[in-house]
């Protein structure tokens, strides 16, 4: 990790993978994590830790399955929301969006328990940002 300041919108310009989240930071032993989204992941639950969403371009689409039924959380630019540990969730994307997310390092992308992974739904613990 660099001691420099960091750019988000640089950060952001230096990849294209969808789905595919770039650490741009780390907080004690948590990754600060941006991606680029568009359509849906898959459904998946992190069994040890909340995810936090930031919206920072766009709109995303959260889906949960919660023990009231299911229900969708709409976030705009500027809006974040946090997955409470345990929770099947899918984010969607419809028309694109860039997001911050805020997770313990090491915590895949895809959860401790999901389905099929779709090809274009990169199942990682983060790449590191590249210059």
């Amino acid at each position: 990790m660099t001691t420099a300041p960091i750019s988000l919108d640089t950060a952001l310009a230096s990849f294209d993978v969808l789905w595919s989240p770039r650490i741009v930071t780390r907080v004690n032993d948590y990754d600060v994590r941006i991606a680029k989204v568009r359509g849906e992941h898959l459904w998946h639950a992190h069994d040890d830790t909340d995810e936090f969403f930031l919206v920072l371009e766009g709109e995303l689409r959260i889906s949960l399955r919660e023990p009231a039924g299911e229900r969708t959380v709409i976030l705009s630019k500027g809006a974040v929301f946090t997955v409470p540990r345990g929770v099947e969730h899918r984010p969607t994307a419809p028309t694109g969006a860039s997001i911050l997310m805020f997770e313990p390092t090491g915590t895949s992308t895809v959860g401790d328990r999901h389905g099929e992974i779709p090809g274009h739904v990169d199942a990682t613990t983060g790449h590191p940002i590249t210059p």
